[in-house]
C-alpha cells in the first residue's frame, strides 16, 4: 500500500490542499478567498437558460454573477426553452475563460442564485484521503511549494530506469511521451515493458496534480506492443480518474484517453493576477515559522505588490511587515 500524506496550509487570501504517495505529489487543490462560490466544484445552484446552443448540444446558464456563464450539457431527449429555472451541479470548474460545466438536478424558481457551497479543501482531502490526518504549518507550506514546482514542470525523469516523460498541453489535446534510455547490463524489451509501466504511472499522477483533462494522447515506447497487456497497465493506472474512457492502442504505440475536467488546472491558478504575490506571502511565512529568533521581517517589494500584499501581511502578526520600495518583480525578505 502507498504511503499517503496530507498536507493544509490554510493562509491569508489563499487555502491549498495536497496529498502525497510514495513521496511524490499526487493532488494539488487550490481555493482562493475572492473565488466565486457558485463556480466551485460540487456547488448546488439555481440558474437561468441564457441562451440555447444547439451547435453545442448545449445552453448557457445565467448563476447570477454575470460573465462567464456555466455551461449545461444537453442529450438529444433533453428539451429546455430560454429562461427556464433549473437546480444544478457544478461538475466543472471554469478554465481557459470558460464558465463551469453544470449537470442539471430538477426544476426551480427564483433568481439566479447558490444553494449550497461545494466542499471546501480539508473536506475534499478526506474524501480523497480518508483517516489520514493533515499535517499544517511550516510542513504543509513546504509541501505546498514541492507541489507547485512539481505541477508546473514539463515532465520528469527515473534515471534507474530509463524513463524520460514528458507532458504538454495544447489547445486540442494533452500530448504525453515516454522516452526510453536503455539501461545497461538490462534486458532491452523487459526495460521497454518496465518503463510504459512506470510511464503510465506518473503521468497519470500527474494529470491528476495538473487538473488537466480532455483528449489525451499518450505516445508510449516501442511499436508491436502486446494490446491487453498495455490496456491493462493503463486501466491500472488511471483506475483512480472516475470517468476515465481508455481508447484502443494503435499499432504504432499511441494510446489514447479522455478524462473529463473537474478543478480550475493548476498551470491557469497559478499564474492568475495576485499568485506571484501570494507565492511571496507563503515564503514569508514559511520565515516566520522557521525563524522564532528574529523579532521582525520584512518584506520589500514595489508599491503596487504593497497594495496586494498589504492586507495579507497584516493578518500575519506583528512580525511581518512591509517596505514598499522595491523595484517591480522584487520580493526580498530580510531582518525588520
Amino acid at each position: 500500500m502507498a504511503d499517503v500524506e496530507v498536507f493544509l496550509d490554510a493562509a491569508p487570501g489563499e487555502t491549498r490542499g495536497m496529498i502525497f504517495r510514495d513521496g511524490r505529489a499526487c493532488a494539488l487543490i487550490i481555493h482562493r478567498d475572492d473565488d466565486r462560490p457558485e463556480h466551485r466544484l460540487g456547488a448546488r445552484v439555481v440558474g437561468r437558460a441564457a441562451r440555447l446552443a444547439p451547435g453545442l448540444r448545449g445552453a448557457f446558464i445565467d448563476l447570477g454573477g454575470g460573465e462567464p456563464l456555466g455551461f449545461l450539457p444537453l442529450g438529444k431527449a433533453d428539451r429546455l426553452s430560454e429562461g427556464a429555472k433549473l437546480e444544478l451541479e457544478v461538475t466543472a470548474e471554469p478554465r481557459e475563460r470558460k464558465g463551469p460545466v453544470l449537470r442539471r438536478l430538477g426544476e426551480a424558481s427564483g433568481e439566479p442564485r447558490l444553494l449550497e457551497a461545494g466542499p471546501d479543501i480539508a473536506a475534499v482531502l478526506n474524501m480523497l484521503a480518508p483517516g489520514v490526518t493533515p499535517v499544517m504549518g511550516a510542513e504543509a507550506i513546504r509541501a505546498a511549494l514541492q507541489a507547485e514546482e512539481e505541477a508546473l514542470a514539463a515532465g520528469m525523469t527515473v534515471p534507474e530506469l530509463g524513463l524520460d516523460l514528458a507532458v504538454e498541453r495544447t489547445r486540442a489535446l494533452i500530448a504525453v511521451d515516454i522516452d526510453y534510455a536503455p539501461v545497461a547490463g538490462r534486458d532491452s524489451r523487459k526495460g521497454r515493458e518496465a518503463v510504459n509501466r512506470e510511464g503510465l504511472r506518473q503521468a497519470a499522477r500527474l494529470l491528476a496534480l495538473k487538473g488537466w483533462g480532455g483528449l489525451i494522447a499518450i505516445d508510449l515506447v516501442g511499436v508491436g506492443l502486446h494490446p491487453e497487456t498495455t490496456l491493462s497497465m493503463a486501466r491500472l493506472a488511471f483506475a483512480h480518474r472516475h470517468g476515465a474512457a481508455i481508447g484502443p492502442l494503435s499499432r504504432f504505440g499511441l494510446l489514447q484517453l479522455s478524462l473529463p475536467w473537474e478543478r480550475t488546472p493548476a498551470d491557469e491558478r497559478l499564474a492568475a493576477p495576485g499568485a506571484r504575490e501570494l507565492g511571496v506571502l507563503r515564503r514569508l511565512r514559511l520565515a516566520l515559522l522557521t525563524d522564532r529568533a528574529t523579532p521582525r521581517l520584512a518584506l520589500r517589494c514595489s508599491p503596487t505588490s504593497a497594495a496586494i500584499l498589504s492586507p495579507w501581511v497584516a493578518d500575519l502578526g506583528p512580525r511581518a511587515h512591509i517596505i514598499p520600495d522595491a523595484a517591480p518583480g522584487v520580493f526580498e525578505i530580510e531582518e525588520g
